[in-house]
C-alpha cells in the first residue's frame, strides 16, 4: 500500500509538470499563430495608407486626425488599458497578485483592441509599430491559456511577451534576453526552460506562416578603421541624449502631466489626439511621406543604400513618433524608434569619411534604441539578429552601453517601468 501511495504521488507530480509544459507550449503556438496574423493586418493596413497618400498627397491632414481621435475614443471606451505600446501594462501585470486586476491589463479582449487599434493608427499614418502591442498580445494569449495552471500566471506572462518579440522580429534570442532583462529583471531558474520553449514554439510557428527571414536583411559592413570606432562613442553619447530624452517625455505626457495642460488633456483625450495628428500629418508631409508608419522601409534603405529618405527624417521621424506616443493610442516604439536611430547614424556618417554609410547607421539605430528602452542586452541582441551582421557585435555592444548610460543621466527610470506605474494599485507601485 505504502509503495502504491508513493508511486501514484510520483505520477500526479509528473502529470502536474507535463500539463505545466503542454500549457507553456501551447500557449507559445497561438502567440506565434497571433504574431503572424497581427504581422499580416499591419503590413496591410500600412499598405493602405500608403495607397491614399499616393492618391492624394494633401490626404493625411484630413485622415490622421481622425484617425487618431477615432482611436483614443476607442480606447478610452470600448478597450481601456490597451493604449500605447502595451509594454507597461504587461510588466504591471506580472507584478500584480490580484488576478482581476490583472485580466484588466492582458486579456482576450484587450488583444483583439490592441490589434485593430494599432492597425487603424497604421492606416491613418501614425508613426507606430506593432512589435510593442504584439508583447502585450502574447501575455494576453498566455493568461488565456494559463487559466488551466493560475499559479504559474506571472512566469506565462513573462513567457507570453517573451514570445511576442520573438514572433514579431523572428529573433528568438532577442525574446528570451527581453524576458529576462525588460520584464522580469532577473533569471527564475524554475521557468527559464519554460520561456525558451515557448519562444521556440511561437518562433517556428511564426515562420511557419511567414516565413524564415532576418528583419532587416542581411548586411555585412563592419567598422574596419580608427575612424569607425570613433564613431562608437560618437553615436552612443547622441543616441543615449535622444533616446533619453524621447524617454522623458513619454513619462512626462503619461506619467500624469501637471499643471492646466494636464488637465485640459485628460479632460480632452480625444481633441488632444486629433491635434497629434494633424502635427504628425504635417511633419510627415514636410518629410515627403517618410515619416509615416513605422519607417520600417526608410531604415532597410539607409543600411542597404539603395533610396535613402531626406536628411530631416531623422529629427521629424523623432518628433512624429513623440505627437504618435504622448496621445495614448494604441502602438509600439520598437519600429519607430528604430528607424530614429537609423535616421541619426545616416546624419553623423559624415562626420567619419571613409567608413561605411550602413555600419554608422547600425550604431545610431542600436544607441538610440538603447537609449529609450535602457535595456543594452536586447538593444545589441535585436539589432544583431535583425541584421544577421556578427562582424559589428562588439562595436554594437560598446554603443548600447554608452547609449543606455547616457540616457540614464536624462531618465533615471527607463520609459516601460516607469509607466508601468500608471497600472499598479497604489500599494505596490
Amino acid at each position: 500500500m505504502i509503495q502504491w501511495d508513493g508511486a501514484r504521488g510520483w505520477i500526479l507530480i509528473q502529470m502536474a509538470r507535463w500539463r505545466r509544459e503542454i500549457i507553456f507550449i501551447l500557449g507559445g503556438l497561438l502567440t506565434g499563430v497571433v504574431a503572424a496574423g497581427f504581422a499580416v493586418l499591419a503590413n496591410l493596413a500600412t499598405r493602405g495608407f500608403t495607397r491614399i497618400e499616393e492618391a492624394w498627397q494633401y490626404a493625411p491632414l484630413l485622415l490622421t486626425p481622425a484617425g487618431f481621435a477615432a482611436s483614443i475614443y476607442l480606447t478610452t471606451r470600448v478597450f481601456p488599458n490597451a493604449q500605447g505600446s502595451g509594454i507597461p501594462q504587461a510588466i504591471a501585470a506580472r507584478e500584480i497578485d490580484d488576478q482581476r486586476r490583472r485580466a484588466a491589463l492582458v486579456s482576450i479582449r484587450i488583444a483583439v483592441g490592441k490589434i485593430a487599434l494599432t492597425a487603424l493608427g497604421l492606416l491613418c499614418g501614425a508613426s507606430i509599430g506593432r512589435e510593442g502591442p504584439t508583447v502585450q498580445v502574447g501575455a494576453s494569449v498566455m493568461f488565456f491559456t494559463g487559466r488551466l495552471s493560475p499559479s504559474r500566471q506571472p512566469g506565462l506572462i513573462v513567457a507570453g511577451a517573451s514570445a511576442g518579440v520573438a514572433a514579431a522580429f523572428n529573433a528568438p534570442l532577442a525574446g528570451v534576453v527581453f524576458g529576462i532583462e525588460e520584464l522580469a529583471k532577473s533569471f527564475e531558474v524554475r521557468t527559464s526552460g519554460l520561456i525558451i520553449a515557448t519562444v521556440i514554439a511561437a518562433g517556428l510557428t511564426s515562420q511557419a506562416i511567414l516565413g524564415d527571414y532576418t528583419y532587416f536583411g542581411t548586411t555585412h559592413v563592419a567598422i574596419g578603421s580608427l575612424a569607425g570606432w570613433l564613431a562608437v562613442p560618437v553615436c552612443g553619447v547622441v543616441g543615449g541624449l535622444l533616446g533619453g530624452l524621447f524617454s522623458r517625455i513619454l513619462i512626462f505626457a503619461l506619467g500624469g502631466m501637471p499643471g492646466a495642460l494636464g488637465r485640459w488633456i485628460k479632460r480632452y483625450p480625444v481633441v488632444f489626439a486629433a491635434l497629434c495628428g494633424l502635427l504628425v500629418a504635417l511633419c510627415g508631409i514636410a518629410a515627403g511621406g517618410s515619416t509615416f508608419g513605422t519607417g520600417y522601409a526608410q531604415a532597410h534603405s539607409l543600411l542597404d543604400g539603395s533610396t535613402p529618405p531626406p536628411e530631416s527624417f531623422g529629427i521629424l521621424k523623432f518628433l512624429a513618433n513623440v505627437l504618435s506616443a504622448i496621445c495614448g493610442i494604441p502602438g509600439g516604439i520598437f519600429s519607430p524608434s528604430l528607424a530614429v536611430g537609423a535616421g541619426l547614424g545616416a546624419n553623423l556618417a559624415p562626420l567619419f569619411p571613409g567608413v561605411a554609410l550602413g555600419a554608422v547607421v547600425l550604431l545610431g539605430v542600436v544607441a538610440y534604441f538603447a537609449g529609450v528602452v535602457q535595456s543594452p542586452i536586447t538593444a545589441f541582441v535585436i539589432v544583431t539578429e535583425m541584421t544577421d551582421n556578427h562582424h559589428m557585435l562588439v562595436a554594437l555592444m560598446l554603443a548600447a552601453i554608452i547609449g543606455t548610460a547616457v540616457s540614464r543621466l536624462i531618465s533615471p527610470v527607463g520609459v516601460y517601468h516607469a509607466l508601468a506605474r500608471n497600472y499598479l494599485p497604489s500599494s505596490t507601485s
